[in-house]
């Protein structure tokens, strides 16, 4: 589940954690005050929901697993450029790292 972060008290309330439960999500926040926690994630999930257009619910459940899924495996892990990566795709760094002896 893709959730925009909306007000702490409401993200933390027992609440919303009983209705995570009842849903099988798991939960993910940081300290308070530490933003930086959850960069990669943040960034990831940004480039995730921009570039499948995820602004808003458009799938159902059982569609949207899978398409996720598939841009993650398909695209994200093997041919998305990576800045990172020296704006290549992992497989072609992969494909020219060196073999280690």
């Amino acid at each position: 589940m893709l959730r925009p972060l909306f007000e702490s008290t409401q993200y933390t309330s027992d609440v919303y954690k009983q209705a995570l439960d009842r849903l099988q999500a798991v939960q993910s926040m940081s300290e308070k005050g530490e933003c930086w926690d959850n960069a990669v994630q943040e960034s990831f999930f940004a480039t995730l929901k921009t570039e499948m257009g995820l602004s808003e619910a458009q799938w159902g459940r059982a569609q949207t697993r899978t398409e996720v899924f598939e841009w993650i495996e398909v695209f994200y892990n093997r041919r998305r450029r990576h800045s990172s990566l020296g704006y290549r795709s992992p497989t072609a760094f992969e494909e020219q790292a060196p073999i280690p002896n």
